[in-house]
């Protein structure tokens, strides 16, 4: 399982950068409760990071504190229909999912969240921040590259060793982006914060604790040849908010895995915990990976 915290609430000094008002560290483990101790020992504010200064008034000493059995009995889910109907085997594990949902004490309301109005958005201001970031990065480091036009040309001098399969297009349009300062740049960002008001919005309208959907299509296969695959994803919107987002196993189409998210308000890392640990518990979907040569394909 993994969490992604709130934007601010972890460090990412000595991370290489994307975006910085999207992109932050975050617990990758087996359990939601190897989760919660481990974002108690990253959490905090750090001088390097301007976006962490509210992170020790909100981090919590002992996040393993909301991990109860009950966790999910009482609590207002908001099912995001709009990933439903996506993917026809997502559903086959997701549907069940959410039934663990209510069985477990929950109560789900339908709801609808929107991301048209900054799916462009997005993506013009990860190409700026990530330009701006990557230099600002490169330059404190000692190595061949000292910034983003000197890392594309030594990635074009080993092109044979670097980019046997891909190229470097998204480095191209990162480059051809002007400062932080650029109109489009800050308009693409005003767009952004609608994400955020968009989550918050459906979590106070409906008296919800988090948003659930899955967190996207089934893992895919490694292909060299049209690189990644993937038919829905549940991750970008609470990233362009910098909301927290845990995403549990659920279960598995042809063997491959298939999460379900749970996306909260601003530091609300325990509550979501809490929710994600009772799921895990009542389901126990994670299995073990086995790393197959292929996907269990029917015959």
């Amino acid at each position: 399982m993994g969490l992604k915290p709130t934007v601010g609430l972890v460090s990412r000094s000595g991370i290489i950068p994307i975006s910085h008002t999207q992109d932050t560290a975050g617990p990758m483990t087996r359990t939601v409760r190897d989760a919660a101790i481990l974002l108690g020992v990253i959490a905090g504010s750090d001088p390097k990071d301007a976006a962490t200064r509210e992170a020790d008034a909100r981090r919590e000493e002992d996040y393993t504190r909301f991990l109860v059995k009950d966790g999910l009995k009482g609590a207002r889910l908001g099912v995001v229909k709009n990933l439903l109907g996506v993917h026809a085997h997502v559903d086959a594990v997701l549907l069940p999912a959410l039934d663990v949902l209510k069985a477990q004490g929950a109560t789900l309301v339908e709801v609808e969240l929107k991301t048209a109005a900054y799916d462009d958005a997005e993506f013009e201001v990860l190409l700026y921040e990530f330009k701006a970031d990557l230099n600002a990065y490169l330059a404190g480091r000692d190595g061949t590259a000292t910034d983003l036009t000197s890392l594309m040309a030594f990635n074009e001098r080993t092109r044979d060793r670097e980019m046997p399969f891909f190229g470097q297009e998204l480095l191209l349009q990162a480059q051809a982006k002007g400062p932080l300062t650029d109109p489009a740049y800050l308009k693409a960002l005003e767009a952004c914060a609608q994400a955020r008001r968009d989550i918050t919005g459906l979590l106070e309208k409906h008296q919800l604790q988090a948003l659930v959907a899955p967190t996207g299509g089934p893992a895919w296969l490694i292909d060299h040849l049209n690189g990644d695959s993937s038919s829905l994803s549940f991750s970008s919107p609470a990233a362009v908010a910098g909301c927290p987002h845990i995403t549990v196993p659920a279960g598995f189409a042809f063997g491959l895995p298939v999460g379900l998210s749970f996306v909260g308000g601003p530091w609300q890392e325990g509550p979501l915990l809490k929710l994600a640990h009772a799921f895990e518990q009542a389901t126990q979907a994670r299995r073990p990976p086995r790393f197959p040569a292929t996907a269990s394909l029917p015959r």
